[in-house]
């Protein structure tokens, strides 16, 4: 090995020597390179126009979910391949035609996405309401036959009716449930798509794991618990940009059930509610050009601070999830035990 080396310094110049230390000491001073936290993010625009040509989404005094969400998301793409010239942006409804929910979330696992976005517009149900008519006269009968007698009496008289409920206003951006009896469903979402969330040198940290072993299922679930924790900063993120920008913040809530998007993509998703058609002051909002542009503005700008606090927080994404050393499974080791360690290096992380 030296009788090499002593032959490579008498090839090289001397001038190269010096050039090639130079450079060496200058990477070593130099920090390792951030790795990209976020390469592809998914954007979906809710509902849209069905075969019929029928609306899907909630009615407004004029105007339909179905346009508003696509119009919000068709600024909002430009603005994050703007801002964000790194990422790529993927579209699951790029046009006014609906999409199903399970080609939504099948088109953000094949592409990989490292964030799940989609935009929804609020509704209330109409308040029921009864107007007092007055009393009309009621006939009616006891015993029968002969016996029949005769009776009257008075009975209210109402008319029943709905109106558009008003009052309510605001954002709110969803989540998918963390509690363990409904993050079940998402951690079968992580595993089914396992091939398609899989980092690039996925074999080096995790081995080669079986998706349907104990050891896997419980790393799903591992995987599922990060999401949920990113989820959940994406979400304060978001509605902390609406309230910045002087719109009532309903702030960030957990939804278990009927939002099939935030349950079947194995990547941290957030439901987005820009605001209630059902009010006239924001559906006009909602329509305006200065008002879709400013809902845009404020999740780009969430995103924008998401990836910083990745950035900043970045470790290897073993780490991230909470394994650390268990990262690797045993295959020997009892998968109850392996699961259990996961779920209690989760509640240390809460309570710190």
């Amino acid at each position: 090995m030296l009788k090499k080396t002593l032959l490579a310094l008498f090839l090289v110049p001397a001038s190269a020597l010096v050039i090639s230390s130079l450079s060496s000491f200058t990477q070593k001073k130099d920090k390792p390179q951030k790795e990209q936290v976020l390469r592809t993010i998914i954007i979906d625009a809710g509902h849209g126009i069905m075969a019929d040509g029928g609306h899907n989404g909630a009615k407004g005094t004029y105007s339909y979910e179905d346009d508003i969400c696509l119009d919000i998301a068709k600024k909002l793409v430009p603005l994050i391949q703007k801002e964000l010239p790194e990422v790529r942006v993927v579209e699951t409804r790029p046009d006014k035609n609906i999409v199903d929910l399970r080609e939504r979330a099948d088109i953000a696992n094949q592409n990989k996405g490292d964030l799940f976005i989609s935009i929804h517009v609020n509704a209330m149900p109409p308040i029921e309401k009864r107007e007092f008519l007055g009393y009309k006269t009621e006939t009616y009968y006891t015993k029968k036959g002969k016996k029949r007698i005769k009776h009257t009496r008075k009975v209210a008289k109402y008319r029943y009716y709905s109106v558009p409920n008003t009052a309510e206003k605001g954002t709110q951006t969803y989540i998918w449930g963390t509690d363990r009896g409904h993050s079940d469903q998402k951690e079968l979402a992580v595993r089914e798509n396992a091939p398609m969330f899989a980092e690039d040198n996925y074999k080096e940290k995790y081995g080669d794991v079986d998706p349907n072993s104990p050891e896997f299922m419980a790393l799903s679930l591992a995987k599922t618990l990060q999401y949920q924790r990113r989820s959940t900063t994406l979400a304060n993120m978001v509605e902390d940009e609406f309230a910045k920008a002087g719109r009532v913040s309903e702030g960030p809530k957990q939804r278990q059930v009927g939002i099939w998007v935030l349950q079947a993509t194995a990547m941290p998703s957030v439901l987005v509610e820009t605001g209630f058609i059902t009010n006239p002051q924001e559906e006009d909002y909602l329509n305006s050009e200065k008002g879709q542009t400013e809902v845009a503005q404020c999740i780009t700008n969430a995103v924008k601070n998401y990836k910083a606090f990745l950035e900043k927080k970045q470790l290897p994404s073993d780490k991230t999830t909470g394994l650390q050393t268990q990262a690797k499974p045993d295959a020997n080791k009892d998968a109850y035990s392996f699961l259990k360690g996961i779920e209690e290096g989760e509640k240390k992380k809460s309570s710190k």
